[in-house]
C-alpha cells in the first residue's frame, strides 16, 4: 500500500492515512524518459518517446497498486466526467480537466506542470475526484464545480471530503503580469507582491466555500518552478525553451 509512498516517489496529498485509497504526487525521478524529459514524465503529449511514457505510466500503476489508469484529456476548461462504466483498459478521457468516480480499483489520473493537481475523496460514500486546474481553471472555479458534481451524482456531503493539493506553482513564482486582462478583480485581493498571486490560498478558498472543512485541506506547499523534484513549465521556459515532461497525481479507491 502506498499512502506513505516517499520511498517510492510518491508524495501523498491528503492529511490523513486511508486504508482504502492509494494518492499521490510522482516527482520526476526515475522513469525511462530520456531529457529533455527525464525522467517520468507521464504525457503523450510533450513529444516524449511513447513506449517510454508507457513505461512510465505502468510502473505508477505498479507502485500504487491499481489495474488501470484514467486520464483527463486536460484543455483549461471546467468540464467534469464521472467514471460510471467498467474500465478494462488505460484510457484518456478527451476535452475534461475532472474526473469522478465511485469505482474501486481505477486510478484517477491528472498531468501538470506548475497547474494543480486537486484530489477529493468521500470516505463516507467512497467516492473520489482527480481536478485540473491552472488559472483558467481556477477563474472557472473548476474545484468547486467539481464538489457539485459529487453532490448531485453521488449525494456526496462537502463537509465529509478529504481535500489535497499537490505541488504547482507557488505565489513565490506565480507572476501574471496582465493579470487585469486574465484575472477577475475578485482574485487581486490574492496579490502577495507586484504581478505575483498565491493560487493556493484561492483554491483553499474556493474549497471552503463549497462547504470542504479547513481542517480537511491540505495544500503540499512545494512550487514545482522551484522544486527540481517535479517539471515545471516556468522553470523550463527560461532555460530549455518551454519543453518539459509532466507530472502525475493520482487517486484510486481500493
Amino acid at each position: 500500500m502506498v499512502n506513505s509512498a516517499t520511498e517510492k516517489n510518491i508524495l501523498p496529498l491528503f492529511k490523513r492515512t486511508y486504508g482504502d485509497v492509494v494518492q499521490g504526487t510522482v516527482s520526476r525521478h526515475g522513469g525511462q524518459s530520456q531529457a529533455p524529459f527525464a525522467g517520468n514524465n507521464i504525457s503523450f503529449g510533450v513529444g516524449d518517446n511513447e513506449e517510454s511514457v508507457r513505461r512510465n505510466r505502468a510502473q505508477i500503476k505498479k507502485d500504487l497498486g491499481v489495474e488501470y489508469l484514467v486520464s483527463a484529456g486536460q484543455v483549461h476548461g471546467d468540464r467534469v466526467v464521472c467514471i460510471t462504466a467498467a474500465i478494462n483498459e488505460d484510457s484518456i478521457i478527451d476535452a475534461c480537466d475532472a474526473l469522478v468516480t465511485n469505482r474501486a480499483g481505477v486510478g484517477l489520473m491528472i498531468g501538470h506542470a506548475d497547474c494543480q493537481a486537486i484530489l477529493l475523496y468521500d470516505p463516507v460514500r467512497r467516492v473520489i475526484a482527480a481536478i485540473h486546474s491552472g488559472w483558467r481553471g481556477s477563474v472557472a472555479n473548476i474545484a468547486a464545480r467539481t464538489v457539485q458534481v459529487m453532490q448531485d451524482k453521488y449525494g456526496c456531503v462537502p463537509a465529509d471530503l478529504e481535500a489535497g493539493v499537490s505541488p504547482s506553482l507557488g505565489p513565490c513564482c506565480s507572476e501574471f503580469v496582465n493579470y487585469r486582462e486574465e484575472l477577475p478583480r475578485s482574485f487581486w485581493r490574492y496579490l502577495v507582491k507586484e504581478n505575483y498571486f498565491d493560487f493556493w490560498q484561492i483554491t483553499f478558498q474556493q474549497l471552503v466555500k463549497s462547504g470542504v472543512r479547513h481542517n480537511a485541506i491540505h495544500i503540499s506547499s512545494i512550487c514545482t518552478s522551484c522544486s527540481v523534484d517535479y517539471f515545471s513549465y516556468r522553470r523550463a521556459c527560461r532555460v530549455k525553451g518551454g519543453i518539459t515532461g509532466r507530472n502525475g497525481t493520482v487517486i484510486a479507491m481500493l
